[in-house]
């Protein structure tokens, strides 16, 4: 093919990254969008230049009528499952914003659906191309730190302030707050630089008087032994992320894209890391073309799906009863 042509569902705030590491590509053309709201898909296409793209309000007409390679879905939580169905169904390649899905079920369909289509599946967690966290999974796996005891893993945002009224506190389209949304990225990163299996979680949950959960401090036991704390904050003032990684020869400290290595009574290490050298949607077009295998495939974010499910169900949770008994408490 001369061009992989890709379209976009979904014209917010996440697609336009999307937008600018494709356009950054020769070997792509975004030819067609989808959005519901006229006044998003206009000024997406003005910002971007896209004149050409042609525009759709539903995705299906999109998928019947333009001239595809793949899609990027950059949709609710809750419409990805269908969607990438969809696109799957249609012979198209996808990539698909975290979460891949809502749940395990749904996830595991993905998974079958692309491997009859033939097509690729990749879901967009950035982190996997970010030096940072390739230092991390690599010097686990080399065993820098020996094996691993215990990860702290925490993620502080102003989600409760800056999401009322919007859909990502909507239940119905959503399938959950701030561990669904945000917190989707840490439990990849706890998950894959790692490589642990979770057998058994115990979480506390406070809404703060939102239709969706806001924090969640969550213990995890490992198959490996490891145990780890999962705090997911959504109540902060500001973004801070923090990972800490204990083995029996070492520590790996990640405050905010800093890293220190620690050894016991030993000075501390601050690695040199390479420049980034590619992104989800490079490496998305790189796998359609070829180039390399998916590099973040369905049956890895698959994991993320199942302990997130893991973590609602150990607190008996189910957002879309919660936000009723919600509503019946005003």
């Amino acid at each position: 093919m001369s061009k992989v042509r890709v379209g976009i569902i979904g014209t917010g705030g996440i697609a336009a990254w999307h937008a600018r590491q494709l356009l950054e590509l020769p070997e792509v053309q975004i030819t067609a969008l989808t959005d519901t709201s006229d006044k998003n898909r206009n000024a997406f296409v003005e910002k971007f230049e896209l004149r050409e793209a042609r525009q759709y309000s539903n995705y299906e007409d999109m998928l019947a009528q333009a001239e595809l390679d793949a899609v990027v879905i950059c949709s609710p939580h809750t419409q990805h499952f269908q969607q990438a169905q969809d696109v799957l169904s249609s012979g198209l390649h996808v990539l698909i914003e975290k979460p891949m899905t809502c749940s395990s079920a749904e996830a595991e369909l993905l998974i079958h659906t692309a491997e009859q289509a033939g097509k690729i599946l990749q879901v967009s967690y950035q982190r996997h191309f970010q030096p940072e966290f390739l230092y991390i999974r690599d010097a686990i796996a080399s065993g820098v730190i020996g094996k691993v005891t215990s990860v702290t893993a925490s993620l502080y945002q102003e989600w409760r302030q800056g999401t009322p009224g919007s859909w990502r506190q909507d239940p119905a389209l959503s399938g959950g707050g701030f561990l669904m949304d945000s917190g989707s990225h840490i439990i990849d990163v706890l998950l894959w630089t790692t490589g642990l299996t979770p057998v058994d979680v115990k979480p506390q949950l406070h809404m703060h008087g939102a239709p969706v959960e806001i924090d969640t401090f969550t213990s995890i036991r490992f198959a490996e032994g490891a145990v780890a704390g999962l705090n997911l904050v959504g109540y902060a003032p500001c973004w801070h992320e923090t990972f800490v990684f204990c083995g029996e020869d070492g520590g790996i400290f990640y405050d905010n894209g800093k890293i220190t290595l620690r050894r016991l009574k030993q000075e501390p290490i601050v690695p040199d890391l390479p420049e980034q050298t590619t992104n989800q949607d490079k490496s998305f077009i790189d796998a359609i073309l070829g180039r390399h295998e998916v590099l973040v495939p369905g049956e890895f974010a698959l994991k993320v799906v199942k302990l997130s499910e893991m973590i609602y169900q150990a607190a008996g949770y189910v957002p879309q009863a919660a936000a009723m008994t919600e509503e019946e408490n005003v």
